[in-house]
This record gives C-alpha cells, sequence and structure tokens, in this order.
C-alpha cells in the first residue's frame, strides 16, 4: 500500500511545501536574490528592452531531505523555442553519454529491438547511441532542439511529456523496456503528470532510469552554481526513494557517476515491492550522517557566500593591476556564478565558446556579458582564463593548451585556485 499521496504538480509561483513529501516546514539552503533565466540569452536587440529576474531560492525538508527552489517559474518561458543547449556538441559530454547508453543496456539486460524512450532527449544524442545498440528508439523534448533530433535520424515529439504523450507513445510502439531522463527529471514542475506518464509508458518488466545532479556532491563542493530556474529539485536518493513509493514504481540500484561534477543514476523498476541492491542501503546509509543536519546546510551557505566574495575579490585586484580575467564555455550555471558574484562586462569583456555553439552572438542574461568565439582567447591572450565549465576543466584546459594558450586558468569551484597544467 502507497502512502497517502501529495500532489506533485505545481503552478508557475512561489512553492510553501516539499514538492516530493508535502512538508510545509521548510528552511532556507541559500538566497542568490533575484537572477533572470539562465538559458535565455539576450539578442543585440533585446539589451535595449526589460529584462525579468525571478526569485532564486533553494530550500531543504528536513522530512525527506529534498533541496528545491521555492519559486516556479512557467515551463512555456523557460524552455522557450530558441533554447541554446545542445548536448551534442560537447565532446565529452557525447562521449559520457555513449558509455551511459551501452551501460544501461547491460544493466538492464535490454535484448535487441525494445525500446528505449528518452524524456528531454534534446538534439538526440544519448538515443543515437541506444539505436547504435540495437534498440529502436523515441525522443520527446519540450524546446525547438527536438528538430536536431528530427535531423539526426531520431523520431521525436515536441512535447512536455504527460499521459497524453505516453498513451501516443504506446499506441504507436508499444510499451518501453526503459525509458530515461537525463539532467532534466529535477526541471518539471508537472512531475504528478510526469510519473503517471511513466506508469503508462514503462513496460511490467522495464525500467525508468534517470540521471540528475546529486545532492551530496552539490553541497560538498559547492556547487551553488547547479542552482538556477531550470532546476527546481535537487535529489538525495532518500527524496527519491520517497518519490517513487507514491507511485507503482521500486528503486532498485543507484550509482554516483561523474557528470556535471557529481550525479546519481537511479534505476527505478515497474512495479512495487522489487528487491533492490545493497548500492540503494549504503547510499542511503551515507546520506543519513550528513543530509539531516541543519549545520551540514547552514556551513554550504556560509562557504558560499565566501566563495563568491573571493572571487570578486580576485576580479577587483586584476582589474587594479589592469589584468583582465576572460571567461571560457557558457553553461547555464555560469550565469548563476557571475550574476550572484555581480559580474559584468567591467570585469569580464567577454566569454568565449566554442565554434558550434549556439549561442555565439548573443549576451550572458543579467550581465550582458558578450559570449564570442574562444579563439578570440587564443589569440588575444588574456593573463588568466576562468573556466566556468569548470567541471570539465580538464579536458578543455588540454585542448585550449593545445591550440596555443598560454595563459593562467582558474577554477571557480570548490574553491577559486589557479589550474596547474
Amino acid at each position: 500500500m502507497s502512502p497517502s499521496r501529495p500532489n506533485h504538480n505545481f503552478d508557475p509561483g512561489p512553492i510553501s511545501c516539499c514538492q516530493v513529501c508535502g512538508n510545509e516546514s521548510l528552511e532556507l539552503v541559500l538566497d542568490l536574490g533575484h537572477q533572470p533565466l539562465c538559458d535565455t540569452l539576450l539578442s543585440a536587440d533585446d539589451l535595449n528592452e526589460p529584462e525579468t529576474f525571478y526569485p532564486l531560492r533553494q530550500v531543504w525538508c528536513p522530512k525527506c531531505t529534498l533541496s528545491q527552489l521555492d519559486y516556479v517559474v512557467p515551463g512555456s518561458v523557460v524552455y522557450h523555442d530558441d533554447y541554446p543547449y545542445r548536448t551534442g556538441v560537447t565532446r565529452e559530454l557525447a562521449a559520457y553519454q555513449q558509455e551511459m547508453a551501452l551501460e544501461i543496456v547491460k544493466d538492464i539486460e535490454a535484448k535487441k529491438n525494445s525500446l528505449c524512450v528518452d524524456v528531454g532527449c534534446n538534439d538526440g544524442t544519448l538515443l543515437s547511441y541506444f539505436k547504435q545498440a540495437g534498440m529502436r528508439v523515441v525522443g520527446v523534448e519540450p524546446t525547438g532542439i527536438a528538430k536536431y533530433a528530427r535531423e539526426a535520424g531520431i523520431e521525436t515529439m515536441q512535447a512536455c511529456f504527460d499521459p497524453t504523450v505516453a498513451k501516443q507513445i504506446v499506441e504507436d510502439h508499444g510499451q518501453a523496456k526503459v525509458v530515461t531522463a537525463t539532467n532534466v527529471f529535477a526541471h518539471m514542475a508537472s512531475l504528478g503528470d510526469v510519473l503517471q506518464g511513466l506508469e503508462i509508458l514503462v513496460a511490467d518488466d522495464g525500467y525508468f532510469v534517470l540521471e540528475n545532479h546529486y545532492l551530496v556532491p552539490v553541497m560538498e563542493r559547492m556547487q551553488f552554481d547547479t542552482i538556477y530556474h531550470e532546476h527546481l529539485r535537487t535529489y538525495s536518493l532518500r527524496s527519491l526513494v520517497t518519490l517513487f513509493d507514491y507511485y507503482d514504481f521500486t528503486v532498485v540500484d543507484a550509482k554516483k557517476v561523474s557528470r556535471y561534477g557529481g550525479n546519481i543514476r537511479v534505476y527505478v523498476a515497474k512495479g512495487r515491492g522489487h528487491q533492490r541492491k545493497p548500492s540503494v542501503d549504503a547510499i542511503l546509509a551515507e546520506e543519513q550522517a550528513t543530509l539531516t543536519d541543519p549545520a551540514y546546510y547552514k556551513a554550504f551557505e556560509q562557504k558560499s557566500i565566501k566563495l563568491k566574495n573571493d572571487l570578486l575579490k580576485l576580479f577587483m585586484d586584476c582589474n587594479d593591476k589592469g589584468h583582465q580575467i576572460i571567461g571560457n564555455s557558457c553553461p547555464g550555471r555560469c550565469s548563476t556564478l557571475l550574476n550572484f558574484a555581480g559580474i559584468g562586462p567591467d570585469l569580464m569583456p567577454y566569454i568565449g565558446e566554442q565554434p558550434t555553439s549556439l549561442k555565439l552572438g548573443k549576451f550572458l542574461p543579467g550581465k550582458h556579458i558578450p559570449i564570442v568565439n574562444n579563439q578570440r582567447i587564443v589569440d588575444e591572450q588574456p593573463e588568466y582564463v576562468l573556466l566556468l565549465a569548470w567541471h570539465y576543466a580538464q579536458p578543455i584546459a588540454e585542448q585550449l593548451r593545445e591550440r596555443g594558450l598560454k595563459s593562467n586558468l582558474i577554477m571557480p569551484m570548490p574553491e577559486v585556485r589557479t589550474l596547474e597544467i
């Protein structure tokens, strides 16, 4: 018998209860002020128009240990047609997803021609690797990026996943052996609709496999830059076990993985009462020692504010000496970091992005720093380059050095330091 199910669909605006268990006694983790949407990049014309900022506060639930935002921005505003993120243009991420697809096929013992559906499939990169492994594939993607998946030969529905979409896929293709959601399961405000859709779509012998930022490394590595309006929830494993207990699913396995500075991959079997692997209880025991302690979150708040101040001081000191710090890479998380720290084009004249990026020619929301081809960094050789995609620091640094960059490389997290490479 499942526990009484709270509401899991949230309207735009303030949220006063836990998005998983419904607990109304939430505690503040970190207030990042009002900020713009990190993936709503600005054109030159947009700079002449008003810009909308929304509350950005992280809170946590002492009952189920979910960490979450306390304000929802409408999904149609967050995931617009000009959404600029593409998985396939980041070489390291594409390689990671290839490995991920092969691991999942092996872990769930998927047979050839089984159906895999990726919710939030972006440009279809992950599904292309499931397809190479002999599986039938269907993507669901709410933004205009769906066109790139279709161009890659991936059948893709441009829609928000819900029971209606799930029924359509079952009607057209049958139920899925596996449904995946990589770094999107924390994004949907209508979480109840998503879970009810999964109950329809996943076959009786099937799995839902999700991968998202994991609360423990977010806290341990001072990753307050992962807090932005798309990330409505930052899951602990305990909060995920609590969530799926309300539905016809069982969390049966969990793995800590390296993506994005520390993710968790969770395997959820269709049906209740399945035996779970020792990995689940082991991670739950680790969490109990830290994630239930209010002092743990208070320390995170204090260290985050110190890190932000240290970074701003570095910029001010360099500016006083006539030295430049240029940003390299423009992941969504850098918008949180630079807006929180108050770093604009007076301190960082531009951010360099790879030549294939959809972000070139745009401006960072809030701070209006121009985004340009990162060849300019190599050509100009500034004194310092701040690695804003610091979670991929090693391969990015190696690539920049191979291209002839001699600048000092700075890591912003988990502490501000110069990278020795």
